[in-house]
Parts: C-alpha cells; sequence; structure tokens
C-alpha cells in the first residue's frame, strides 16, 4: 500500500481524510486543488455519506431526483467532486477506522487490520440517531428514522407497508414524506414537541427561508394526503408478537390512542459521532444546543490537537450545506498550517457562511427541543442496552445507591455501553437516566470514554494486522 507522494508534506506522510460524505469529499477536493494526495477512508462501499449515500452498484437505477427530492442537485454535485478527483486521491471504501493513537489509525479493511500514518488528519464522521427506549422498542419492524431511509435510499426498499413516524427534528419530516412519496402508506407523523413550541421558533427560522419553505412543504405534502400529524405526544408502547402490529402513544391532554402499523420510524435528532476525537486526544466541551459532549474546535476547525481538525456533523449537528463549507475550511486550515497560500476572501466567505448556518440550526434545535422527560417514563423493566441487555432500572439503582455518579462509573457497574454498539444507541439514554435521577444536567454525568476498537473487530484482524512504513 503507497501513500507516499512528492507532493506531500513532512516525513512523507499524507494527509488522511475519515468519512467521504459531504464534508469529507469538499475537504479532499481542497487538498488536491493544493497539489496534495491524500488518502479518504471511508465505511461504506460509495462515497456520499449519509445524506447522500449511493445505492449499490448493478442493477439499482433509481434516479437521484427519486433518491433524494429537493436535495438530487446537491448530492449529484457532490458526488461528481468525488468522482472527479477520484485519481487523485488514495481512496479506500469498506474500510473501518477502529483507533487512532500515536500519529496513526488502525483500520480493518477484506479482515485485515492495519497501521496508517498520517500527517495530518481530517475527521468528518458524521452522525447517528439520537433515540430513548419505550416499551416494545426491540420488537420487529421498530427502526430508526436513519435506518428507515438507508433502506430506502440503499436498497430500494420500505421498512413496513403501513409505517407510523414518531419523534422529533426535521428528519422526521422527511422521512415520513419520502415514505409517502414512495408509494409507502404513513399511518400518522407523532411528534413529541408541542406545535405552540415550533411556532415560537418559527421567526428565527426565517435567517433561512428557503430551509423554513422545504420543511413547511413537507407538512403540507403530508397533510394534504391525509397523513395526521399530531404534536406533543408521548410513546406508551410499540405492540405486536412476532412483529409490531401497532403504536400505542399519548396525546397533548394525556389520553392513550393506538394507531395500527407494521413498521415504526422513530428518532430524537441525531448524535455526533465522536469516538475517533476522542481517541486523538481531543478536548471535549458539552454543547446544549446538541445536548451532547463535542470535540472542541475553533472556527476553521482545528481541534485542541495540532493536525486534526474536525468538520461535519462529527463535531456537532448542523446539516449538509453545513458540513460542505465545514470541509472545506478544514482544508484550508489544513493548508494554512502548512504555510501555503488560501485565498482571504473565500475563508471570509466560508466563516460567514458557516455562522449564518449556526444561528438557524440554533432556531431549528428550538424548535424542535429534546423531550427531556420522556426518559422519566421508561419504566424500570424496559431494556436500554440491546447488545448487553441492561435495563433502565439497573442504571437508576446504581445512581440512587450512590455507587455511580458519572457515565464510565455506570458502565462499569452495569455493563451498558460495553457492548457491539460501544453506546452509540444506549449512551444517551444511559446519561438521561443517570442525570435525572441524580438530579443533574447531562453535562454532570460527564460522558463515555471511547476505547478501541470504537466498533467489532474480528479475532482474525489482528493475527492478519500489516503494517504500513
Amino acid at each position: 500500500m503507497d501513500v507516499v507522494s512528492e507532493h506531500l508534506p513532512s516525513a512523507g506522510l499524507a494527509p488522511v481524510i475519515v468519512g467521504a460524505g459531504p464534508a469529507g469529499i469538499r475537504a479532499a477536493e481542497q487538498l488536491v486543488a493544493a497539489g496534495l494526495r491524500p488518502v479518504v477512508v471511508d465505511e461504506a462501499a460509495r462515497w456520499g455519506g449519509q445524506i447522500y449515500r449511493q445505492p449499490p452498484d448493478g442493477g439499482f437505477t433509481r434516479p437521484k431526483n427519486a433518491l433524494y427530492g429537493f436535495e438530487a442537485g446537491k448530492a449529484d454535485a457532490v458526488h461528481r467532486a468525488m468522482a472527479a478527483i477520484r485519481d487523485r486521491v488514495d481512496y479506500r471504501p469498506r474500510t473501518l477506522v477502529w483507533n487512532c493513537e500515536a500519529g496513526a489509525l488502525d483500520l480493518l479493511c477484506d479482515g485485515a487490520s492495519e497501521a496508517l500514518p498520517f500527517s495530518h488528519l481530517i475527521l468528518a464522521t458524521g452522525a447517528t440517531d439520537r433515540v430513548l427506549p419505550f416499551p416494545g422498542w426491540t420488537l420487529p419492524g421498530v427502526f430508526t428514522l436513519g435506518g428507515s431511509q438507508v433502506a430506502l435510499k440503499f436498497q430500494g426498499c420500505a421498512i413496513g407497508r403501513r409505517v407510523a413516524f414518531l419523534g422529533t427534528g426535521p428528519l422526521l419530516y422527511l422521512v415520513a414524506y419520502q415514505y409517502l412519496k414512495a408509494g409507502v402508506e404513513v399511518t400518522g407523523v407523532f411528534d413529541t414537541t408541542p406545535f405552540a413550541v415550533q411556532a415560537r421558533a418559527t421567526a428565527g427560522m426565517l435567517r433561512d427561508p428557503a430551509t423554513l419553505a422545504k420543511g413547511l412543504l413537507y407538512v403540507g405534502w403530508l397533510r394534504a394526503h391525509g397523513v395526521p400529524i399530531h404534536n406533543g405526544v408521548r410513546p406508551v408502547r410499540a405492540e405486536g408478537t412476532e412483529r409490531v402490529d401497532a403504536l400505542v402513544w399519548r396525546d397533548a391532554r394525556g389520553q392513550e390512542r393506538r394507531t395500527d402499523c407494521d413498521a415504526v420510524a422513530f428518532g430524537l435528532g441525531l448524535r455526533s459521532e465522536t469516538q475517533l476525537a476522542d481517541l486523538a486526544g481531543c478536548r471535549f466541551r458539552f454543547d446544549e444546543a446538541d445536548r451532547a459532549w463535542l470535540p472542541e474546535r475553533d472556527g476553521a476547525g482545528r481541534s485542541s490537537v495540532p493536525g486534526v481538525y474536525l468538520a461535519g456533523d462529527g463535531s456537532g449537528i448542523a446539516g449538509a450545506d453545513a458540513a460542505e463549507l465545514a470541509g472545506e475550511r478544514a482544508a484550508l486550515a489544513l493548508l494554512e498550517d502548512l504555510g501555503r497560500p488560501v485565498e482571504a476572501a473565500r475563508v471570509k466567505e466560508l466563516d460567514g457562511r458557516l455562522a449564518r448556518i449556526a444561528a438557524f440550526r440554533r432556531s431549528l434545535s428550538a424548535a424542535f427541543p429534546f423531550p427531556a422527560d420522556w426518559a422519566d417514563a421508561i419504566a424500570d423493566d424496559t431494556m436500554i442496552c440491546r447488545c448487553e441487555g441492561i435495563t433502565a432500572g439497573a442504571v437508576r439503582e446504581v445512581a440512587r445507591s450512590g455507587q455511580a455518579r458519572e457515565m464510565n462509573r455506570a458502565k462499569a457497574l452495569t455493563r451498558a455501553g460495553m457492548g457491539r454498539c460501544q453506546g452509540r444507541m444506549c449512551g444517551a439514554t444511559t446519561a438521561e437516566l443517570l442525570s435525572r435521577t441524580l438530579g443533574t444536567g447531562p453535562d454532570g454525568v460527564g460522558r463515555l470514554r471511547a476505547q478501541p476498537p470504537i466498533k467489532p473487530l474480528p479475532v482474525s484482524a489482528g493475527a492478519q494486522r500489516r503494517e504500513v512504513a
């Protein structure tokens, strides 16, 4: 494996970009334009990231406007940007980065692990669904919103014939709209946010009228096609035996209601994938808007670790448009740090556009707040960690007994977060349960420390390790 190029900076090592979504692709584009040959490592089979995920090669011919709707033009531009520089980057698809330390990444590709040293590192790791459990959420047919969208984009199939959409955030309405457009019966949209809260936040969202208009169109389209939209709801349970057959929920007035369905898609916004930033040694801070611990970065994307840069939703949820801008800005910061000339006017333009998007995202967070009280209603016997079979009661008990007052101690005592997902799914729930039992906010119980491997590896990977000089 050759990562050496006459164009590369110090020690003959390449800059490495983790993630080939909008942020990673725009970062790579800038580095290539400056004469560098970056390594682009991506877990997916094809570039585009989650938001612009491409279907697999062979047999899938759905047009981009069917896959991405209003964002088809943006998706096509991102795909074309990567295709244009494909021969000038060292592109590694289907490759998992499972560790970062001592100036090198540990990779898993084709069943073998190998070390990849880097000169500089841009982390564009993206985000995943944020969920809180409810009784029945482990039934077949219950999916996250992101998982539901992947099925539609990547595999061209739906998670069910009659789907209920539960949670809050823009993704809730987007995926419901996409399913309806694909011919699926949407039995209802069940938003945990009261309508009055969303109405009060509308003025702030006028900072980006085009995005607001798209959101209103999704809602209007759903209503025009007879889809009931309920605000201020809370889930009671998903019912079913071999598969979910109904969603039981409580409306804004506290009345229990039941909606027949054969699938449920749910999610409470997104959470950043920050494990690699943690392993790279980055400092973290608690972000109130994201209700999560995020790696520190300056406006250009520089982390607290020299030579490590952060871009896109992996360092704070801001959306695909911001990810493209942040990827380009991080690459320009890298070039600045190498002493390369960069266009000052472009830097100023990027900084201004990112600042405007950040202001809009704050209004969006106000329109779709996290339902913190949901955690109080999770029954003690509800499973919160599917990997290890941990219940909500187990987390509450270690808090009430005084044995655990922070996340890592709770993990050690209960095993919540020790399974295959390494806390990706159960981490938010554990933090909410622990903090509310102790009477603090989620910032008061700390964060789960990342541990390598951040995702499961086959036992054979160590035996087949390849070292790269």
